[in-house]
């Protein structure tokens, strides 16, 4: 079983910055992904952005340029630097890992909410 526990939301202004972190406890197959999603109230939730165990990354095409997904190993955490934050960007944000012998294990962190707004 695994546990993933996301911190860093709140308010911004348009234009500013937040980082999220997620931390996962217990056990991690080495193979992985570990990603971002988000939903806005009314829209179904997206992709973020994403990172493979090999170390390979993917982002939305909405925030391509502006976010930055990494993990440190060490702590079995993953980060979300976003930069040039927009109102659209508001919505709960979610951890997710997939893992498993065959990448069949699913997990979700419980969300945390980013609103950008003056």
């Amino acid at each position: 079983q695994v546990q993933l526990v996301e911190s860093g939301g709140g308010l911004v202004q348009p234009g500013g910055s937040l980082r999220l972190s997620c931390a996962a406890s217990g056990t991690i197959f080495s193979s992985w992904i570990m990603g971002w999603y988000r939903q806005a109230p009314g829209k179904q939730r997206e992709l973020v952005a994403a990172i493979f165990s090999g170390g390979s990354t993917h982002y939305g095409d909405s925030v391509k340029g502006r976010f930055t997904i990494s993990r440190d190993g060490a702590k079995d955490a993953v980060y979300l630097q976003m930069n040039s934050l927009k109102p659209e960007d508001t919505a709960v944000y979610y951890c997710n890992l997939i893992t498993g012998p065959g990448n069949d294990r699913n997990y979700w962190g419980q969300g945390t909410q980013v609103t950008v707004s003056s």
